[in-house]
């Protein structure tokens, strides 16, 4: 079932990973903030509904996943304090590759191992996830020329340009890690999604005070559809991710990483953007070895 889990998380979260760049407004300061409310508030909806359908919970459980939910969300604001230091396709490529990162710790501590043929095929995921990275940089490189925009050299060859990249690749791997042993033996991945999804709303509390009662903005829920859409697509993600880490994780953290790849998908579907050749090889890459992974699974 791993493998069928991991598809609805990369469906899912490659579908959110649009939204959020749909949601995302660079003239808003707070837009950020706003888009942590919404995904907090449908990630604690879910937690109530399942609740109320008796799924087994204890409120220790929060605090028992609480190393998880912290490097998660600590790697989560480190992307966001990057973006403003350091040009985005410098990032890309190191941050896209945490999934490796928590595959080769799940490797070496859990002692977990994948046959010949999983092997090469996650090794296509995430040769065409590296590919991405790589053409995107590039794509972006050239539009910054044609532009007549040259970024200051501290963005992208400085200490700070490589630190926060590589620092969010590190601690969102050893948040996917963490999150595989204590999946593994510490609580159950229905109690374990539960207290990510309260710990989530926690975060939207608090930023829903910070942006209405203290910087007091005003938040017009028909203007943020696309922020909503971005939780409800996260929140089901994070659902599949959950049972598909707790079952065959050294596999699962890379191939789910590839949904950076699928949202170029719905990219084409929703928004009607041409790909290059480029790009339509990278899903090729990545859709042979899912599909080798399918067979395997």
């Amino acid at each position: 079932m791993w493998f069928w889990f991991s598809l609805v998380a990369i469906i899912f979260w490659s579908g959110s990973d649009l939204f959020s760049k749909i949601g995302s407004k660079p003239e808003d300061k707070y837009s950020h903030w706003k888009m942590v409310i919404a995904v907090g508030t449908v990630m604690g909806i879910h937690a109530i509904i399942e609740l109320s359908r008796g799924a087994e919970f204890r409120l220790s459980d929060i605090f028992t996943y609480l190393p998880v939910s912290f490097l998660y969300i600590f790697a989560m604001i480190l992307g966001y304090i990057g973006l403003r230091y350091v040009v985005l396709s410098v990032s890309t490529p190191i941050c896209n590759s945490s999934g490796a990162v928590a595959a080769l710790l799940c490797f070496l501590i859990l002692k977990e191992a994948m046959s010949g043929l999983q092997f090469v095929a996650v090794a296509l995921v995430c040769i065409g996830i590296f590919l991405l990275s790589v053409f995107e940089k590039k794509q972006d490189d050239a539009e910054r020329m044609q532009a007549g925009i040259v970024p200051d050299r501290k963005y992208t060859h400085s200490f700070v340009a490589i630190f926060f990249p590589v620092f969010y690749c590190i601690i969102d791997g050893l948040g996917t890690f963490a999150d595989a042993l204590i999946l593994d033996r510490y609580i159950k991945e229905e109690s374990a999604n539960i207290a990510y999804e309260f710990t989530f709303f926690i975060m939207a509390i608090f930023a829903l005070a910070y942006v209405v009662f203290i910087k007091k903005q005003k938040i017009k829920l028909y203007a943020e559809k696309p922020k909503l859409l971005a939780g409800v697509f996260e929140t089901a993600g994070q659902f599949a991710y959950i049972y598909a880490l707790g079952n065959n994780a050294i596999v699962a953290a890379p191939l789910i990483s590839s949904y950076c790849i699928f949202s170029l998908v719905w990219a084409r579907i929703t928004l009607k953007e041409k790909l290059s050749w480029k790009q339509y090889l990278v899903i090729a890459i990545a859709a042979i070895g899912i599909i080798i992974l399918g067979m395997e699974g």
